[in-house]
C-alpha cells in the first residue's frame, strides 16, 4: 500500500499510541501483545519517525516520552483489555477508538460486536493499514466516523447498536481531550444508551488545565518526538467530576491512580517520580 497521511493534533497522539504498543509488544515481559502496532507505525506519513522497540531510542527507558509515558500507555491498554475481557458483553463500543486494535487482539466471543468510532481521517488510515495486513476480526467490527462532539448516539444506533443489551465501554485517552461540556454529554449518553450489566472504562486527568501540569518537563520532548506538544492538545478548562456524575445515574465506580495499577500488575511507570502521571486515574464502572 502506499503510506498514507494522518492529520495532525490529537491524530499524532493516536500513532503515538500505536508506537507503545509497538514497544511494549517487543519487550520480553510486555504487558500488551500487539503485532499489527508496528504497521501503523511504519506506514504513517509523518515529519517524525517513531521508534517501534526500546532499543531504537537511544536514551532508552529513561526516555521521558518513550520510556515513561510510554509505560504509562502500556499499562494502560493492559487495564482496559482487561475491563473489557472481564465484562464479557455481547457488544463493545470504543469511544475515540483511535488505532485500537482490540477487536483484533483481545479473545472475544465469537457474538461480540465491536463499534470504533472516532475522526474519519484516523478511521481511513486504520482500515487501510489494516487492510494491507490482511488482518480480519472474528467478531464484527463498525468503524463510525463521527466526532464525539457531534450525534455519535445516533449514527451508533444506525449502525445496529442496541441499547437493550449490555455493552462495555472503552474511552482509553479520549476524555482529557474533550471541552468539559463535551465530556458531560458524551458520558450522559453513554448512560443513556446502557442497559444494566453494562461497563465502562475510562481515563481522567485532575489539573491538566494547571500551568504546572502544562509546562512540566515531562512533556518538554514531545514535539520533537510525536510533532505535537501534548499539553497544548488536551482541554485547558477544569475537569467534571465524572465520577459522581456516573454514581448519581447508578453506576457502581472504582477510580484509581495509575500507582495502584502499576502494583497490581508489576509493570508500569514509576510511582516513586513525582510528575503529571501521578495525577492520572484510571476508572472502571458498572451500571446496576
Amino acid at each position: 500500500m502506499s503510506d498514507v497521511g494522518l492529520a495532525g493534533g490529537v491524530s499524532t497522539t493516536a500513532l503515538m499510541i500505536a508506537a507503545t504498543r509497538a514497544i511494549e509488544t517487543h519487550r520480553p515481559d510486555g504487558l500488551v501483545r500487539d503485532r499489527y502496532a508496528e504497521h501503523f507505525v511504519r506506514h504513517a506519513r509523518t515529519g517524525v519517525a517513531m521508534p517501534t522497540r526500546i532499543e531504537d531510542v537511544e536514551e532508552g527507558d529513561a526516555h521521558p516520552v518513550w520510556g515513561r509515558l510510554g509505560a504509562y500507555c502500556g499499562l494502560r491498554t493492559r487495564v482496559f483489555d482487561d475491563v473489557v475481557r472481564a465484562a464479557a458483553t455481547p457488544q463493545v463500543v470504543l469511544l475515540g477508538a483511535g488505532l485500537d486494535t482490540r477487536a483484533l487482539r483481545l479473545d472475544l466471543p465469537a457474538a461480540e460486536r465491536v463499534f470504533e468510532i472516532d475522526r474519519a481521517d484516523v478511521l481511513g488510515f486504520k482500515t487501510a493499514v489494516l487492510d494491507s495486513a490482511g488482518a480480519r476480526a472474528r467478531v464484527r467490527v463498525d468503524r463510525l466516523a463521527v466526532d464525539l462532539a457531534d450525534g455519535w448516539d445516533g449514527a451508533l444506533l444506525a449502525a445496529g447498536f442496541s441499547a437493550e443489551r449490555p455493552t462495555t465501554w472503552i474511552a482509553e485517552g479520549v476524555l482529557p481531550y474533550l471541552p468539559r461540556p463535551v465530556e458531560e454529554r458524551v458520558l450522559a449518553q453513554v448512560d443513556r444508551l446502557s442497559a444494566p450489566g453494562s461497563h465502562l472504562g475510562y481515563e481522567i486527568v485532575p489539573g491538566q488545565e494547571t500551568a504546572g501540569f502544562r509546562d512540566h518537563e515531562l512533556y518538554a520532548g514531545t514535539g520533537e518526538a510525536i510533532g505535537s506538544h501534548l499539553p497544548s492538545l488536551l482541554d485547558g478548562d477544569a475537569r467534571p467530576d465524572s465520577a459522581a456524575a456516573l454514581r448519581a445515574a447508578g453506576w457502581e465506580v472504582t477510580e484509581l491512580p495509575v500507582a495502584d495499577y502499576t502494583a497490581r500488575y508489576g509493570r508500569g511507570p514509576d510511582p516513586a517520580v513525582d510528575d503529571p502521571i501521578r495525577q492520572s486515574r484510571w476508572g472502571v464502572a458498572r451500571k446496576g
